[in-house]
């Protein structure tokens, strides 16, 4: 297999990312055969995934536009992934120039690519550190340089709690980044749920399966459960709710694709 200029030496690409399959569901160009032959198996049971996805993007770029119009122009975005088109930096640039991003990942490949395209960037920068780890995070000269701790941060948890397995304590995770964000900070947050897939749970398990399968165990949680992780917020109306319901650009539609409905998203203010 031929490795690309975009992947580094260290990793592995005969093992699956779970970002470079998030990036094939979006359409993007940064996967290998590998990552397409996991999110195809993926399919198989949840043949909505690339629609799932999708929703989860448009949301992340209204959650960022309502941030900026509540006067937030710093944000924090863990588990961002490989960019694409439309990426948080981009959106919050278009409604506020000179808005500051830091990205987060520990996909080597994601924060490879992210470097490259914020390369000459002084408003925006990456770090390779660990959600389970938020110290790291807080503490790395990324941060420091570009997040005034004194200012409001929307801090992005888009898609990527749902792999931080129980054991690791993704609530306390969430708590300690929180208690560092100044008063009038958002989380903005989405999560995978088996509650509002359109078919059987037992066969969307068939999904879930594929992920641990390729040591990156996917964890639905239910509403009451993904609605913990807003404690200490007050929620942002309409509150915790299917990916499209969250302030849609139009009237949703009647023939809204069932799929776009899986999993929650919402917005939480620190008060």
């Amino acid at each position: 297999m031929e490795r690309p200029a975009w992947a580094p030496r260290s990793i592995d690409i005969s093992v699956p990312s779970v970002s470079r399959i998030y990036d094939y569901y979006l359409g993007g160009s940064h996967n290998f055969e590998v990552d397409r032959e996991a999110a195809r198996r993926a399919m198989e049971f949840l043949p909505g995934l690339p629609k799932i996805s999708q929703a989860n993007r448009a949301f992340m770029r209204r959650a960022v536009r309502h941030a900026v119009a509540e006067g937030v122009t710093q944000f924090l975005d863990i588990g961002s992934g490989i960019p694409t088109f439309g990426s948080a930096h981009e959106v919050a640039r278009a409604a506020s120039p000179g808005a500051r991003v830091v990205y987060v990942d520990n996909d080597p490949v994601a924060v490879a690519h992210s470097e490259a395209v914020l390369a000459g960037d002084d408003d925006a920068d990456v770090v390779a550190a660990d959600l389970r780890k938020p110290q790291e995070i807080l503490r790395s000269p990324q941060v420091a340089r570009l997040i005034d701790p004194g200012r409001p941060v929307a801090l992005l948890l888009v898609a990527v709690l749902h792999f931080v397995e129980d054991q690791d304590d993704p609530y306390a995770a969430v708590a300690e980044l929180g208690a560092a964000l100044a008063p009038g900070s958002l989380l903005v947050l989405t999560h995978a749920s088996y509650e509002g897939i359109p078919l059987p749970a037992e066969r969307a398990e068939g999904a879930v399966d594929v992920y641990k399968d390729i040591r990156n165990p996917l964890i639905m949680r239910s509403r009451d459960e993904i609605g913990r992780f807003f404690e200490g917020y007050e929620m942002v109306e309409p509150g915790l709710v299917p990916m499209p319901r969250w302030r849609p650009d139009t009237a949703p539609e009647d023939d809204e694709d069932p799929w776009a409905l899986s999993g929650f998203a919402g917005v939480g203010r620190r008060p």
